[in-house]
């Protein structure tokens, strides 16, 4: 593969169907907290969080913490960062990020998850190529969500929230993770491919250098697909069916 010797990929929204729940997760924790924040000016109405705009723009692809600040920076809300130990609320920056932990939690136990149809034919074609694959993810829920969905065997490292804490991982779009997934591989980035569907991932696999980094737009949706790109994806498909073909530079 043309030098290409690993892929790492993200989790929820290329391997795991879980960006759904992540988005709607987000919304019912800032929809929740929003009125009992001071708006930034007099008067004002809270504006719903956009699970789409919002979501894509602000919060998708990074640790929970990263999310929450960027959330609030957004919309001009200053909140004191607490502490870890903070039950789920809305007055600090800690259990905002608790308070979503505990939402999505709860829609796991109820919905579970599934692996997308396309993730199991493209780690098979890469191991058959001999291709090593990591999965990473900012999500501490990792490592058991792979395991449920019958995918934690494809993979020859794995890298989450929980080596992100031990570790003082800082998040995407900060490389570090994948970094580390290339380290615990034992393949430098120059001759490894990056799989991303969130723009902060995407900015990340470019920073650090990696071979080749392949935006997912599994909407097949035009504004994210140019935003991939300007975010330094070198390539954007709706799908890991071709993934093969285009890490060996196939498609065009």
């Amino acid at each position: 593969m043309n030098g290409l010797r690993a892929v790492v990929f993200d989790t929820d929204g290329v391997l795991l169907a879980t960006a759904d729940r992540h988005a709607a997760a987000w919304k019912e924790t800032f929809d929740g907290c929003l009125p009992e924040w001071p708006p930034p000016y007099a008067g004002a109405r809270p504006r719903p969080f956009d699970a789409d705009r919002e979501y894509r723009d602000l919060v998708d692809g990074k640790a929970r913490l990263d999310g929450v600040r960027a959330f609030l920076a957004a919309r001009h809300i200053d909140l004191p960062p607490g502490t870890p130990e903070d039950p789920p609320g809305c007055s600090t920056i800690h259990a905002v990020a608790a308070r979503k932990e505990e939402v999505f939690t709860a829609m796991l136990r109820t919905d579970g998850v599934r692996a997308y149809e396309d993730v199991r034919p493209a780690l098979e074609e890469l191991r058959r190529k001999a291709i090593r694959c990591a999965a990473v993810s900012a999500s501490r829920h990792a490592r058991s969500l792979l395991e449920s969905a019958d995918l934690v065997g494809y993979f020859d490292a794995l890298v989450d929230g929980q080596d992100a804490a031990a570790l003082t991982l800082p998040g995407k779009p900060d490389p570090a993770l994948f970094l580390e997934a290339a380290r615990r591989l034992g393949v430098p980035p120059a001759h490894t491919a990056v799989v991303e569907d969130a723009l902060a991932g995407v900015e990340a696999g470019h920073r650090g250098g990696f071979r080749f980094v392949l935006g997912l737009n599994r909407e097949d949706d035009p504004h994210m697909r140019d935003a991939l790109a300007a975010h330094g994806a070198d390539l954007v498909l709706p799908d890991l069916g071709r993934l093969p073909d285009a890490l060996e530079g196939e498609c065009p």
